[in-house]
């Protein structure tokens, strides 16, 4: 959306207090699966994945809606030594949230997740990017952010990235796992561009934000009750690298 999100805590005003409010009662009295904001699902692992090699260190990008809670989620998984926010699709010129929100960039809001692959896989990236981090059944929308940046694309960096991504949304469309057909995009070939400071551990430093509070914190318990063998409890930060 072209109204930056930054500034919704003053917007959506006290109702969406109200509203954050309410559901953080009903979480405190409901059971897991009946709480608000919930999407999560646990799905198969990809029935391909890339076998680690000597590399220490590989990049995935990865874009399903608002960058604050992808990164979050990735942040907090074992094995992630960073995530950044950022851009990926567009050219340079256009990289920067204020071209990008009025939606005619080519950019996705997109994270740059650099992990161990001997220590989580790349396919072990994506069944979390399907299973908690968005909904891949929205087309260029994710919530109330609607626009092709918000759309689920995966922006693979080497062929056997693309294969595991390509064989996964098949693997997943086959297996009927959401009631509607996958439309996550590949786009290869498309570098990546960080987002301004402002945006870069947002959740983390934000977590009382109502957007945050209603639309992300929640991937974060969903990411911690699917994948607990994954999750961590201390995330890893841009700002502690000095960024």
């Amino acid at each position: 959306m072209a109204m930056d999100r930054a500034n919704r805590g003053g917007i959506w005003g006290w109702a969406i207090g109200l509203v954050a409010a309410a559901i953080a009662v009903a979480a405190a009295v409901s059971p897991p699966s009946a709480r608000a904001g919930e999407k999560g699902r646990m799905l198969p692992a990809p029935a391909g994945d890339i076998a680690p090699g000597p590399a220490t260190s590989e990049v995935a990008i990865l874009a399903g809606g608002c960058f604050w809670g992808v990164q979050g989620v990735y942040q907090r998984i074992a094995g992630v030594s960073g995530a950044v926010s950022g851009y990926a699709g567009g050219d340079a010129q256009s990289a920067r949230y204020e071209v990008v929100s009025r939606g005619a960039s080519g950019h996705a809001e997109a994270v740059q997740i650099t992990f161990d692959p001997r220590k989580v896989s790349y396919g072990t990236l994506l069944q979390v990017f399907f299973s908690v981090a968005h909904d891949p059944t929205e087309l260029d929308r994710q919530g109330p952010d609607v626009g092709p940046q918000y759309r689920s694309t995966i922006f693979p960096t080497s062929p056997e990235q693309a294969r595991v991504a390509r064989d996964y949304i098949a693997q997943l469309n086959a297996a009927k796992a959401f009631r509607a057909p996958i439309v996550t995009t590949i786009e290869a070939g498309k570098p990546f561009h960080a987002a301004e400071a402002y945006h870069q551990d947002y959740l983390t430093r934000h977590p009382e934000q109502p957007y945050i509070a209603i639309h992300d914190l929640p991937k974060i318990e969903e990411l911690k009750r699917l994948f607990p063998a994954r999750y961590r409890a201390e995330p890893a930060l841009v700002g502690a690298r000095g960024r």
